[in-house]
């Protein structure tokens, strides 16, 4: 049974994504040649595709019975599909994205997030989150930065214009802090400084808040439980993943990190803002964790 439910939703999903990929290239190619005013209408008409597309991924997760999710929402959340945000958010699965695209459809903008540049190769998404003005950013290693330092200042150049392509029209960026999916055994290669999270880091979300400083209205700062243990994608769309506690804290930046369009600069006054909220979420986590077992982050 699981595993027909895993293949109707695949199906479900890969023929959505075929149908509304057609549009949405369509656009994208037209955009290059376009007038700016036509440009920012079109930006909403693909933005609006992927909308439906998430509304069509989320009707089928409850038609199909994947999972349940409870959410608890924490400060003033007043949100608006006409206005900037940031998401962080903690990162475990693949299925975090599918998640969190259905709790903020409706809510807030259409979420871009950054993705690695090899991911442009992936048939279908690929092609479409470039065309979406995705951040794409590569995997520098620190050896390939000490042989050639313009690799760096050319990869944030490219996410900073990437993100200054959001002014022109509502966005929300999420940012997974940790760069990577939770495991214990990248924990460990780290020297660990929080029991369930890896530490974060702050380039993407520096480059965020350096474009948009006068855009960004809110924080969303999510927390993603899974009580049952943390599914794959495939576990999740088979329905071995029976409940997603969320917890969302609505904040606002610091006002220091507003005030400077040095991207640096904004990275070391974010610094002690997300270092708090990392110990925040890392006790919230060792509360669930202690509350449903060892199903959390192990």
């Amino acid at each position: 049974m699981h595993t027909l439910r895993g293949i109707a939703v695949l199906l479900l999903i890969s023929a959505s994504t075929i149908v509304l990929c057609a549009p949405l290239y369509l656009i994208g190619l037209l955009r290059f040649v376009s007038p700016a005013s036509l440009r920012r209408r079109m930006n909403r008409t693909m933005d609006a595709i992927v909308q439906f597309w998430v509304g069509g991924n989320r009707a089928i997760f409850a038609l199909l019975g994947v999972t349940r999710v409870n959410e608890c929402w924490k400060g003033e959340a007043e949100l608006s599909t006409e206005r900037w945000y940031l998401v962080i958010s903690n990162h475990q699965s693949w299925a975090d994205i599918l998640i969190l695209q259905n709790l903020f459809r409706g809510r807030v903008p259409t979420l871009k997030f950054f993705t690695k540049r090899e991911l442009i190769w992936v048939p279908l998404i690929g092609v479409a989150m470039w065309f979406l003005g995705f951040p794409y950013v590569r995997r520098l290693s620190r050896e390939r930065i000490t042989a050639d330092p313009s690799l760096a200042r050319l990869d944030r150049e490219a996410a900073l214009d990437a993100c200054r392509g959001f002014r022109d029209h509502p966005s929300t960026v999420l940012a997974f802090l940790e760069g990577t999916r939770f495991t214990a055994a990248k924990r460990a290669a780290q020297q660990p400084r929080f029991a369930h999270l890896l530490n974060p880091k702050l380039g993407g979300v520096s480059y965020v808040v350096t474009a948009l400083h006068d855009r960004l209205h809110k924080v969303l700062d999510v927390t993603l439980v899974y009580p049952d243990g943390v599914p794959t994608f495939w576990e999740l769309i088979c329905g071995h993943c029976p409940q997603v506690d969320i917890s969302v804290d609505v904040r606002d930046l610091p006002e220091s990190a507003l005030q400077s369009d040095d991207s640096d600069l904004v990275r070391e006054r974010l610094r002690p803002w997300v270092e708090t909220l990392w110990q925040t979420k890392d006790r919230f986590l060792d509360g669930e964790g202690n509350r449903h077992g060892d199903g959390l982050a192990n």
